[in-house]
């Protein structure tokens, strides 16, 4: 690992109070990581268990980082740093905590007795593949571990640096069912620049989709978010999901914004500044909580249906290919009394 142009802080000030004396916090001085903040922290558990009753179709996830430098302004996560007393703006994407012993952490976890194998979904809270996962290379130990134990799962991410561990994934693939996801909500450039601004571009990502399915990697596609009067125009859909098409990927799914706590602020914030003539008609669809209205739902489900349906694109139709879990039942992140992992 390289560590040039960095700084170091252990345990001391304001960091220390949050995280711990253990935990080293790094910023690096290069263009990429310019105004991060990295809190290296030892956990105490990786593996975590799904709620019962949150209507997801996986129970068990390992996220290796929290907050994320992909920086997405919609992001339904950002409220899982005011957690540790972080704000869920320019903290999530600027503070973001590294799990540094996950891998060798998931192993131990893997091979307990009472392990039994079940489903391990990744991506579901931050993206495992965002840029600092390029310096701290979590993701091979983690899916060695899920390889040498057969022990099936899912990824899904915004973030091209997946195909840096293909091998890794198509080994994988021998043993145990792994399949992938990659989220692409738009493919308007200019768009994406605006409010996804650490992530790849989306022809980038449905190049990744294709090299994946080429791979033997199941691959389905994410469409999400659909941004109410900003990419759910209809000749927007047709544009995105012929996209998808083209890339080869098994499913496409699309989901509507939603405006949790945290990320609503941050998104409305954004709003104000680039498209506030657009703020009233956002107040009036999301007037009754976090989610559109089901007609507006029903009627971008309908039309990406119907868009997938003359594209060649449906369900899942190879083996081992499950849908990508819905953006919407992401699992909550733990209480702060669970944050002892830390």
């Amino acid at each position: 690992m390289r560590w040039q142009n960095l700084s170091a802080d252990q345990g001391s000030g304001a960091t220390a109070a949050l995280f711990g004396a253990d935990v080293v916090s790094r910023t690096f001085d290069t263009p990429e990581f310019r105004g991060i903040t990295f809190h290296e922290v030892r956990a105490r558990s990786v593996l975590n268990r799904v709620p019962a009753g949150s209507r997801m179709a996986f129970s068990w996830t390992v996220n290796p980082y929290r907050g994320c430098s992909h920086a997405c302004v919609y992001c339904f996560a950002r409220n899982t740093h005011s957690y540790l007393d972080l704000d869920t703006g320019r903290d999530f994407d600027t503070q973001i905590i590294v799990k540094v012993n996950a891998p060798e952490l998931l192993r131990r976890e893997l091979a307990a007795p009472r392990w039994q194998g079940e489903h391990v979904a990744m991506g579901t809270n931050v993206d495992p593949y965002q840029r600092a996962e390029g310096r701290y290379r979590l993701m091979p130990g983690i899916i060695t571990a899920l390889r040498d134990r057969a022990n099936p799962f899912s990824i899904l991410t915004k973030g091209t640096l997946i195909l840096r561990d293909l091998p890794l994934l198509v080994q994988a693939a021998e043993v145990t069912q792994v399949s992938a996801a990659v989220s692409v909500g738009f493919t308007d450039e200019g768009l994406w620049r605006d409010v996804e601004p650490g992530t790849p571009a989306p022809r980038a990502r449905l190049d990744a989709c294709r090299a994946l399915n080429d791979a033997g990697i199941p691959c389905n596609v994410l469409m999400a978010p659909i941004l109410p009067y900003l990419s759910d125009a209809p000749e927007q859909l047709e544009s995105t999901v012929r996209a998808v098409a083209a890339a080869g990927a098994v499913s496409v799914t699309p989901i509507v914004l939603h405006l949790r706590p945290g990320a609503r602020e941050w998104y409305h914030a954004w709003l104000t500044r680039r498209h506030p003539e657009l703020v009233a008609p956002y107040r009036r669809l999301y007037r009754d909580g976090s989610y559109a209205p089901d007609w507006y739902q029903r009627r971008i489900v309908r039309q990406v249906r119907e868009l997938a349906s003359a594209y060649g694109l449906g369900g899942p139709t190879r083996r081992g290919a499950d849908p990508a879990p819905p953006e919407t039942a992401v699992e909550p992140e733990p209480e702060p009394e669970q944050l002892s992992l830390l």
